[in-house]
């Protein structure tokens, strides 16, 4: 298993939702975030009453997917938040040891 998290352009959200979607990529948790960094926008920076520098808006998607479904769902990540300019975002692979269901404590062991 594997958790993917990508840190995308706001306005390429629904897109990449649809695409994934789509593909039956449906599980996900999404948060609105702020970014700052070489790869904030610089004309799309803001001030933010809550962090006083210059940010970017993002959104961070967080995904967990057996091992064989990451290359794909990257790419429909990578094809659909493309802008092709600075402030697109970025995109890690984490390995996943263990999940815990919150309901009944059943736990899965995952070879890393």
């Amino acid at each position: 298993m594997k958790l993917i998290k990508a840190y995308i352009r706001q306005d390429m959200f629904e897109t990449v939702h649809r695409a994934l979607n789509k593909e039956g990529y449906t599980s996900m948790t999404v948060m609105e975030a702020e970014g700052m960094g070489s790869y904030s926008d610089p004309e799309k920076r803001h001030g933010s009453l809550k962090f006083p520098t210059l940010h970017s808006k993002v959104v961070k998607l967080e995904m967990v997917s057996e091992a064989e479904h990451v290359d794909a769902i990257v790419d429909i990540i990578q094809e659909h938040a493309s802008t092709g300019h600075e402030g697109d975002g970025l995109m890690v692979v984490l390995p996943v040891e263990r999940s815990i269901r919150v309901r009944d404590g059943e736990q899965r062991t995952y070879s890393v």
